[in-house]
Order: C-alpha cells, then structure tokens, then sequence
C-alpha cells in the first residue's frame, strides 16, 4: 500500500512538472496545478491564497470555488481557516470546518457546502509566501499521507513562486524578485550609494525540485551527505582542543550531519518523488516552523545549527553559493545576514555599500564600514530573502532606506540627490586647507576617528587637525589570537609615520560589550554595554594592558605619544591605568629603550559618574574626550541598539546641553583640554552647538569634516549661544528647532 501511495505521489509530481514546463501564462499554469492536485487527492475542491502584502491574503487560483472569487477574494492574515494556517505556519486538517475554531463563511466563493477542509502553509525557509487549501463535500479527515502529498505541491509551488513560473498582472502573482522593494533599516554608516547587489552567502535556488529516478537522487543525496560529514570532522580536527563552547558548537554540527532521522526523512522525500536538493529544503522548511514555535533559547540557537548544515548541504549538491567563483558585479554592494570584521575586511574598498540584516550600530562589521566610509544599513529585515546576486540597489544610508530594484521615479530622485551631494562635497574641498574659523574668531579643531592604516590617507584629503581617537581594537578582532607586542609596536609606529608629524591619540583596547575577541570567552551578562567592558577589562587582565602600552611606547621612538583609557566611570580606575603607563615607562627606560619625546594620558569621559569626579581627576587628566555615544545612551538610560527608544532622545535636548556644559566649565577650572568624540560630533548642527557651548575641539569620521568645517565659517558662536540661552529659558526641550530656524533666517 506505501509503494502505491508513493509511486501515486510521483504521479502527481511528474504531472505537475509536465505542467509547469509548458509555455502558459501564470494564472493558466496554477489553474493547471489547482485541478491536477484536486483530481490526485479525489477532493472537489483545491485553491491557493498567496500573500498580496505582510497582512493580505488573496485567492489566486481555484479548483472547485465559484471562479469569479479569484483575486476578489482577500483575507486578512489570522482571519479564517485560511487565515490561521497563514499566520501560525501550522496546518489545519478538520472534518467539520463550519464547526472549527475562526472559520469565516466567504459566500463569493461558493464554499459553504464543503465540510472537510485540509490547509497547509507555503512557504520557503521560513518565509510565507501563501495557503494550500484542498475541501470535500465528505466529512472526512485526511490521512498522514494526503498531508504529506499536499505538503510537497505546496513546497513545488513555492519554488515555482521563487522561480517567477507565476507571473501574472496582479501583485500576488508577481514574479517575487522582480518587483522593486524598499526596506527601512538602521543606519550603521551615513553615506549614499548605487550598485549592485552582491550577496556575501547567496540563497541556493533548487531548480529541479521534481525528479525522475529516485535511486540516482538517493545516491547524489548520500555522496553529498558523506562530504559533508568529512567536512565537519575536518572543521573539528583543525579546531583541536580549544575554546570548548566552539567545540560544542561542532559537536551539535557533527550530531546533526549524522543524525539518522534527518537521513531518513529526506530519503522518504526523495522515495516520493523529489529530487534531493528539494529534500534537504523540505525538511530544513519543516524543521524551520517547528523549531521557531519553540520557546526553549537552546534548542531555537540549534535551528541555526541545522540550517548551516542544510545551506552547505545544498552547495553541495548544487555547486551553488560560496567559493563557486561567482563574480563580483560592477558597483557591488554587500548584502548579508551578518558578517565579521575579519571577513568585510578582505572585501576592502571595492565595496560600494553595505547592507546587513541583523548587525548593530557598533558591532565590529559597523566599526570596519566606518573605517572605510563605506554606507552601511543594518537591521534591514528580509533583505537576504528579497535580493539576488546583481539586482540594481540604491542605499541611503542618510535615512536608513534600501531601495531594491528601484523603478525609474526612485532612482531619477535619488541621482538627484547624490549629485546635491557631490556639489556640497566640491565646496567643502575648496576650504580644506583653511582653519575652522568662525565668524566671530574663534578656531575650533577638527580630527578625525580611524581604526585602519587605511584610513591615515583621509587625514590630508579632509583637511583633518589630527587624530582624535586611533580604536586600537580592531587588530585584536581581526584575529584568531592575541597579535604580538612587536606587530603592534610596527603598526603604531606606521600609523604615526602616516599622519606626517600629526597628533594620534590612540585609545587602548576598547572590548567587551558588543566587541568580543574570537579567542576571547564570552561573559554571560544580562546587559554587556554596562558590564565587564573597556578599562574595566584592562585593570582585571593587565598583561594585555602591559603589552598594548610597551607597543605604544616602542612606536613613538621618540616621538610625542597621546594615550586615552576608555570607559573610566572613576578617579580610581584612571588613577590605576595611569601608573601602568609610568611604570611601562620606567621600565622601557631600564631596558635602555627610545623614550616618547612628550607623553600625555588622557581619559575617555563615557559615564556621568565621571563629571562628577574630584577635582583631582581634571587635574592630572592631561587631555579628556567625551565619548558621545556611550555617554548620550547612559544619560537618557536608551540603549543606542534600540531602535525604540533611541531616537526618542535628541542629543540637542536642553538637559544633555546643559550636562556637557558643566563638563567644560570643570575642564576649563583646570585648564584641561576637552573634546567631544562621536556620530554626533559630525552633525553640523550639533557640532554648531558644542562649538557655542565652549568645546573647541571636536572629532569624527573623516567625511563630516567638511560640513561641519562649512557650518562653523559661515557662524557667529555668540549668536548661536543666545539662540541657545532663550529656548532653554522659553522652557524648550531641545534647542534643535530654535537653531534650525536660525539657520534658515541666516542664509
């Protein structure tokens, strides 16, 4: 009896891919497969509901409803039976559907004299795309293997869908990737790009899901599986004994890629009429929706486990994906989920821009795309899902906006804009070379951050004072273990031999939090940005500390050397690292080494508890530089990652003002030098204000030097200072709408 179901289920199959390689229009070819399923099953009834946006389900094709319904009837999604299976990707297999829990009565469709009702989710890698309904006149359920037949149309059908066989006139029916999408994300790097789509981990497309002769896919499937096994126990051998969580990682791979179960499902796919590849993505389909529903961390951390073995597993067999010499288009523009420091690296330049899935605005891949000023979307949702490889793509990284496949009203707008944008930048080259002097005289310094001996050429070309803040992590997290004293004493000393006599503060190693080294141990904590982080690492592991500062001193060779300690919320914890820095001093000194010519400390001022510090602090401080990222998230207790609640608090708010101000009345009792790093620093207009509460030192990313060098000459600060002083006396909250209007009166 199995075999006649199974070589029926092939029947169907072969049917169906007959069907789908005949030259028809879309709605002709799903009406095909509508009445062949409904035929197979002996039900009068088969039809299928494909997504017409996030919440709309329409019926796009009908077996056995009144044909009149098609693209007239739509559902919202969780409305209905229909409905249900959409929204909780879970079927529904009922005898009595007028009885079953949310049936709504559709009267357009004719549907009220059928009881028994069998729905089942379309959908690929966890993506809905629709329904696959089939109804009978008899109270009946059906049987496990009516589901699984249902089951496998519904996955063919998403692949056709994937395959654009179903293109038609109405947005249900569209082809799914030649319909322009635009996708709002977070802006990791400022900046406008147009190019291409490259996809760092390219979806594999099963183009054969139907197949033929099941022993020949059988045998592919077991070849590739056993190159796969190879493959995991090569990656375990070269891991060693090492980190053992890594080690546990591999493991779970190796339980996975020798599970028996998994082996078996695939091969009753197979058994039933599929090729292996649609095998493999069937079962990671169906091991997708069930694992999802879990509620358990563990076991959901394992579904990525299972689809890393599924994707390789389906290079495999399709030669698809990565490391098959796939090349890179004109303009690329990097699309993936995530992606390290180490491998955005070996991308280099050649990058347009980028767009990340996930990522945050100061996860290591963030920190490199700034290093390179190369624009960057994070948290750009269903972006791997909606681009191919060489899909036109605009990236606005001002706004945080993908436009994929733009039509020609989107790209002719933003030309427009990134040709305003070329203008602005041929004027702020003119003053490159001039002081950032304002109107009322006073020089405010401009440096920029880098992280990269590539970045030490945009130090001439912004016309840059110096280097406000050299991150030193990044030599850390682009490795696999701790770089040695003399890389990093070689490295220093290139970055100061490229900065032609320039200050370059370097700031010591600045991890934990979101920045955690690949051999160092992750730290279980409930909130790492105010967890063991930054100084705080530093003081408890000196020897890295010890090591970073002798590669400091070493790369000075006599000359002047500015190093900044992050993070410091105390008098003590500065007091602390400083005299390390001595004590490195002297002992260079006894090992008869070239000591720095000058050498000043300085501190990152990152936490209010540090404004409030004694006196002492500012005193011997030599230099200190508010952090404004961390300390505008700690002010307003708004993580910078929550897209919630960060934007909820401008940096122009009166109370954040009136903080910095009291920070630089402290610095100037003391005779303390004070800067302001970070995004901020490189907003004209917030730049505008620090200037006019009495910063004059302010650093940033090497392209916002030139606006903010043009806002500054053409201001006058004691202006600017009683715009400030009357809306905070008005009661404003922010003084952003007052200065604004200032502005537009002044030019």
């Amino acid at each position: 009896m199995a075999e006649q179901t199974e070589s029926e289920s092939r029947k169907l199959l072969r049917r169906l891919r007959d069907t789908l390689a005949e030259d028809s229009a879309g709605q002709t070819r799903l009406d095909r497969i509508m009445h062949l399923t409904a035929d197979s099953m002996q039900t009068e009834v088969c039809s299928i509901y494909l997504f017409r946006d996030a919440e709309t389900l329409e019926l796009c094709a009908t077996e056995g409803l009144n044909p009149e319904s098609v693209h007239q009837t739509r559902l919202k999604l969780g409305e209905g039976l229909v409905g249900r299976v959409a929204k909780f990707t879970k079927l529904i297999n009922t005898a009595n559907a007028p009885q079953e829990k949310g049936f709504r009565f559709m009267p357009e469709t004719g549907e009220e004299i059928y009881s028994s009702f069998l729905g089942v989710p379309v959908q690929r890698l966890g993506e809905r795309l629709g329904v696959l309904v089939v109804q009978s006149k008899e109270a009946r359920q059906f049987s496990e293997d009516e589901v699984y037949a249902l089951e496998v149309v519904a996955m063919v059908l998403a692949e056709m869908t994937e395959l654009g066989a179903f293109i038609g006139e109405g947005a249900a029916l569209s082809a799914r990737h030649q319909q322009p999408v635009m996708l709002k994300g977070g802006v990791g790097q400022e900046g406008t790009a147009e190019g291409h789509v490259f996809l760092h981990e390219p979806r594999v497309v099963v183009t054969n899901p139907i197949a033929d002769d099941p022993h020949a896919e059988l045998q592919r499937l077991q070849e590739a599986i056993d190159q796969l096994r190879v493959s995991v126990d090569q990656m375990l051998t070269s891991a060693g004994t090492g980190d053992k969580e890594q080690m546990q990682v591999l493991e779970a791979y190796r339980m996975f890629a020798n599970s028996k179960g998994w082996m078996r499902r695939m091969e009753e796919d197979i058994a039933r009429g599929l090729s292996a590849e649609a095998a493999v993505e069937k079962e990671q389909s169906t091991a997708r929706a069930r694992l999802s529903q879990v509620p358990d961390a563990y076991l959901r951390d394992r579904l990525h486990d299972l689809d890393d073995l599924s994707n390789r597993l389906l290079r495999i067999l399709t030669g698809q994906g990565k490391d098959t010499g796939a090349e890179m288009p004109d303009n690329p523009i990097l699309v993936a989920r995530n992606i390290g420091p180490g491998e955005l690296l070996e991308y280099g330049r050649s990058l347009k821009g980028i767009i990340l899935e996930e990522g945050s605005v100061g996860s290591h891949a963030t920190i490199v795309a700034r290093a390179l000023a190369i624009p960057l979307i994070i948290h750009a949702e269903r972006i791997t899902n909606e681009a191919l490889n060489g899909d036109h793509v605009m990236v606005d990284g001002e706004q945080g906006i993908v436009h994929l496949r733009p039509d020609d009203t989107v790209v002719s707008a933003f030309r427009d804009k990134m040709a305003m944008q070329a203008q602005a930048q041929e004027r702020y080259t003119s003053i490159r070379d001039k002081p950032a002097e304002t109107l009322c005289g006073t020089n405010i310094s401009l440096t920029m951050n880098a992280g990269l001996m590539a970045d030490l050429p945009s130090l001439d070309n912004s016309g840059a004072d110096g280097v406000g803040l050299f991150r030193t992590e990044l030599q850390f997290l682009v490795r696999n273990k701790v770089p040695r004293r003399g890389e990093l004493a070689a490295l220093y000393g290139r970055v100061m031999d490229a900065a032609h006599g320039k200050r370059v503060i370097f700031r010591t190693l600045d991890i934990g939090s979101d920045k955690v080294l690949p051999y160092m141990k992750p730290q279980d904590e409930p909130n790492p940005a105010l967890g063991w982080r930054a100084i705080r690492v530093g003081l408890d592991k000196p020897g890295v500390m010890r090591m970073q500062l002798q590669a400091l001193l070493r790369a000075a060779n006599g000359r002047p050397m500015y190093i900044m300690f992050p993070m410091v919320a105390q008098f003590e914890e500065f007091k602390e690292a400083r005299s390390f820095v001595y004590k490195e001093v002297e002992r260079e000194r006894q090992l008869g080494h070239v000591l720095p010519e000058s050498l000043e400390v300085g501190a990152m001022l990152e936490t209010p508890s540090l404004a409030f510090a004694p006196r002492q602090f500012f005193e011997m401080a030599d230099f200190i530089s508010i952090g404004g990222n961390d300390l505008k998230q700690f002010f307003f207790a708004a993580d910078r990652e929550n897209e919630r609640v960060r934007r909820r608090y401008d940096t122009l708010n009166v109370s954040f003002l009136t903080f910095l101000e009291q920070i630089v009345q402290r610095c100037n009792e003391t005779d303390t030098p004070l800067s302001f790093c970070g995004e901020d620093a490189g907003r004209p207009v917030e730049a505008l204000c620090f200037a006019a509460i009495g910063l004059r030192a302010l650093s940033m990313r090497p392209a916002s030097i030139g606006p903010v060098k043009s806002i500054l000459r053409r201001s006058n600060l004691a202006e600017v200072k009683e715009v400030i002083e009357t809306a905070r006396a008005r009661g404003d909250q922010s003084v952003r709408p007052a200065i604004l209007d200032w502005l537009t009166k002044e030019s």
